[in-house]
């Protein structure tokens, strides 16, 4: 049997409030064991021109098993047209960490 893989998956949103409810959603469901949520200064082009905004990240701490329900989920609940989730898998971890996020996450 193959050993679980851990991701932490990044997206950003307009508003707090927003990225409260989006990680609430989430951990009910049990798609993430844990979100992050915190303030950034973005940079970046739209249609043709470079854009800037206040926004909020998330880091959502998830098994590589559910990743690609996360990804309908955030993509279900998200405001944004194209919105940015990046999956990073975690390579090495405290080993009682990553033991939560699997007993965590169904």
């Amino acid at each position: 049997m193959r050993e679980e893989r851990f991701f932490v998956v990044y997206t950003t949103i307009g508003e707090k409030e927003e990225a409260r409810k989006i990680a609430y959603h989430l951990l009910r469901k049990r798609l993430i064991a844990c979100a992050n949520i915190f303030p950034i200064d973005s940079l970046y082009w739209w249609q043709g021109k470079i854009e800037k905004g206040r926004e909020f990240g998330l880091f959502l701490k998830t098994k590589g098993s559910r990743y690609k329900a996360l990804e309908k989920e955030v993509k279900k609940v998200h405001p944004y047209k194209i919105p940015c989730i990046l999956a990073f898998e975690i390579k090495k971890g405290e080993k009682n960490y990553l033991h939560w996020i699997k007993s965590e996450v169904i």
